[in-house]
């Protein structure tokens, strides 16, 4: 898919998944742009970094004002550490929700007008957590099942002029999967509950940007990809004493 021309802003795109998102927009041609609060470590190949705090309001909106084109925002900025419910006050919760969900409407809200004049396109990139219990992680979950409707009502808000869709996201192997699933070995006993075998690179997520965003997807919008690897196979399967596989 040939993006060539096209003005691509992915936030929180230094590392891991965004990085992924960054270079697969860049290799389709784009001008990517990459806003975080840091740099990146290692230099992303074909794209700009910008030094942005998504949750500044007015840093927000002075961003997307210095852009002369913006045709394609994926909100990509969040993430979470594990912390059960109890153990933190409900202010630490909403931190988490803040950074996953009011950051992307900030930054939606922000490039409307630059979208609108390209007839672009915005991806929400949510997760598994926002359809399922999530413990350990339960605002996090909670702000990505909000990210999902908040993206649906944008889609019907302001349609035609900007198509709006949300790539739900599986585990992915990043920088970070130790903190999340442990050593080499735990890596691989949870990518084994994974239908397909393993966990997602984030290079995939970001081919799956990619196409929401092309003309490909053209009569897409309001819509949920869900980018997981088949899901997860139900725990019932293996605890029933029945139908058990030969």
């Amino acid at each position: 898919m040939d993006l060539t021309g096209r003005v691509v802003v992915v936030t929180g795109g230094t590392r891991g998944v965004g990085a992924g998102i960054a270079g697969a927009f860049a290799r389709a041609g784009a001008r990517v742009v990459v806003c975080a609060r840091r740099p990146p470590e290692v230099p992303l190949e074909g794209c700009e970094f910008v030094s942005l705090d998504l949750r500044d309001g007015a840093a927000v909106r002075d961003f997307f004002a210095s852009l002369d084109r913006v045709d394609v925002l994926v909100n990509n900025a969040g993430g979470t550490s594990y912390r059960l419910l109890g153990e933190s006050d409900a202010e630490r919760h909403a931190r988490v929700i803040e950074l996953n969900l009011t950051a992307p409407l900030t930054a939606s809200l922000a490039a409307r007008e630059r979208l609108a004049a390209a007839r672009g396109s915005i991806v929400m990139i949510g997760s598994v957590s926002g359809t399922r219990p999530s413990p350990g992680s339960a605002a996090y979950g909670a702000a990505k099942a909000g990210l999902a409707n908040l993206a649906r009502s944008m889609a019907v808000e302001w349609a035609p002029e900007i198509r709006v869709n949300t790539l739900v996201l599986g585990m992915v192997r990043t920088e970070l999967s130790a903190l999340h699933y442990g050593d080499e070995e735990g890596i691989a006993a949870v990518g084994a509950t994974v239908p397909l075998g393993r966990l997602a690179e984030p290079r995939e997520v970001g081919e799956a940007a990619v196409f929401l965003a092309s003309d490909a997807a053209s009569y897409i919008t309001g819509a949920s990809l869900l980018v997981h690897g088949g899901g997860e196979r139900p725990a019932f399967l293996d605890a029933a004493t029945v139908n058990k596989e030969a």
